[in-house]
């Protein structure tokens, strides 16, 4: 543990000493010109405002999300010497990244893995034709196939579910894949090691990666050997290193297993204790799991193997990896997708907002953490006052406070626009999770905030037409009831407190 610490500390130290590099040469060249070239101010001056001018003009001119670069904005505006010297030279990185080039690559060309039964469609649009925008979007535009759901099953805590993760990795006979952001030695990640290694005698395949900042406060840097010299293939995702690169914001934030191409678990759990309150760090741990079997799987098993052969080459095709899926009494549909921050598409979010769009009825979320845009705002806004329950749930003991101070300077706005917000006060909700009508939802990773919407690898279960969604539903009322719903009065702040929320909130898309 204390060589994941240690290098931790030396990346932490490498971002500090970019920053500190930029304010010395603003410092610098500041100084110069107005001393020894104080001639020639003027002119320096007017070349330096151009230029930081020219750059900003760049940025909206590009942007799909202003509200995420205002921050570059401001510090270009305020610091055009650092501020330009930071946004070009993370620009550049992110062009000649390797890991990048890989992953963009790997990601585009395996995309023809995905193939959209037209039949499928051909029924969605007959049964449903006033929500099919959103099945053409996410088939389509987005590229994930909709599928017939043969049968998913929705674990409202991680306790509940991992169980049912330990009996099916027990049933694989072929190959079991895992790609978690986080892994830590314990009680949950113990019993699935055991298994693996079990499952790696009797010949069975085992693979495992997990996000190398994610797993840093909880596993030594050499902790990939080890699982090799036991038998399971293991990759850590994009190791970060003493030399910065853009792509170090950009982590996998996925959490998904795959079985013998039969059966596959996503949801907001990682492979620690505390997700399956195992131990008690933040109240109790408000989480879930989702088991999904039949077609469906074939989505995951791709999810999974794209990332692997962007950083590891191995797989000539993926064919050999799927499996006659399981037969399951049809119920609705389902469409398993992922979100990069490598293309121009902001998929989860635009997802999220049809959702909220095409509700009638109400419109149930809940999210770990809520740092959000203009346009989220305006659209549970606008859902609100049309008439649909909106209804926002939110952790009632946070696990970073900076983080919590901003997710409550959202609270005033919201609830005066008509979303009602509730904080779940027994602990910390980790869950992510929209439901609406009983008739959609979506299970995954994606939080409402800038790191999940716009910079990490995310994955993302969607659900329509099936009568389990009232499952869902029922576990965010049950949030609900053991919270409290915060009142106009509570989320009111005073100037100052206002005035400090707002500079947080610049830098949001930091955090």
């Amino acid at each position: 543990m204390k060589a994941g610490t240690k290098n931790n500390r030396k990346n932490t130290l490498s971002r500090i000493l970019i920053v500190i590099l930029g304010l010395l040469l603003q410092t610098l060249i500041s100084f110069i010109t107005a001393t020894i070239l104080k001639d020639k101010f003027a002119w320096i001056d007017s070349f330096l405002r151009l230029s930081s001018a020219i750059i900003i003009l760049m940025i909206i001119k590009n942007s799909r999300h202003l509200s995420s670069d205002i921050l570059w904005i401001i510090l270009i505006g305020v610091l055009p010497i650092l501020g330009s010297f930071l946004y070009l030279f993370l620009g550049a990185n992110l062009i000649i990244s390797k890991t990048y080039r890989a992953i963009k690559e790997s990601t585009d060309s395996n995309m023809r893995y995905y193939n959209q039964d037209q039949r499928v469609m051909k029924q969605l649009k007959e049964l449903y034709p006033k929500n099919y925008g959103q099945f053409e979007y996410i088939s389509k535009a987005d590229g994930y196939p909709f599928y017939k759901n043969t049968g998913f099953d929705y674990y409202p805590f991680g306790e509940e579910g991992f169980p049912i993760m330990l009996e099916e990795m027990r049933k694989a006979e072929k190959f079991i894949f895992l790609e978690y952001f986080i892994i830590e030695p314990g009680r949950m990640w113990d019993a699935m090691l055991e298994i693996m290694e079990e499952k790696v005698k009797q010949g069975v395949e085992v693979r495992v990666m997990y996000d190398d900042l994610g797993s840093f406060f909880v596993l030594p840097a050499s902790y990939a050997k080890v699982l090799e010299a036991k038998g399971i293939k293991c990759m850590p995702f994009n190791r970060i290193s003493l030399i910065l690169n853009i792509i170090i914001n950009h982590r996998d934030h996925r959490k998904l297993m795959v079985i013998d191409g039969k059966v596959a678990f996503s949801g907001g759990i990682n492979l620690a204790d505390e997700y399956i309150n195992a131990i008690v760090k933040y109240g109790r741990w408000k989480d879930n799991v989702i088991r999904i079997k039949g077609e469906a799987v074939w989505s995951y098993t791709i999810m999974f193997l794209t990332h692997w052969n962007a950083l590891r080459k191995e797989d000539r095709t993926f064919l050999s990896y799927r499996s006659e899926p399981i037969r399951g009494e049809l119920d609705g549909y389902i469409a398993p997708y992922s979100e990069t921050p490598l293309d121009d598409e902001i998929h989860a979010q635009n997802i999220y907002v049809n959702i909220l769009n095409q509700a009638i009825d109400h419109c149930y979320i809940c999210t770990p953490y809520l740092i959000i845009d203009t346009d989220m705002i305006n659209t549970l806004i606008l859902a609100a006052r049309r008439g649909v329950d909106v209804r926002l749930v939110t952790p009632g003991i946070p696990d970073k406070k900076m983080v919590y101070m901003i997710t409550r300077s959202y609270y005033y706005q919201l609830i005066k626009g008509g979303v009602k917000v509730y904080e779940y006060d027994p602990g910390f909700v980790h869950a992510k999770v929209f439901e609406a009508d009983d008739m959609v939802a979506t299970v995954g990773t994606v939080n409402l905030d800038y790191r999940s919407l716009y910079l990490h690898f995310e994955n993302g279960t969607y659900l329509y037409g099936s009568e389990k969604i009232k499952d869902i539903r029922k576990d965010l009322e049950s949030m609900m009831e053991e919270g409290h719903q915060v009142s106009l009065k509570e989320a009111r702040n005073g100037p100052l407190k206002e005035f400090f929320l707002g500079i947080l909130r610049l830098f949001a898309p930091l955090m």
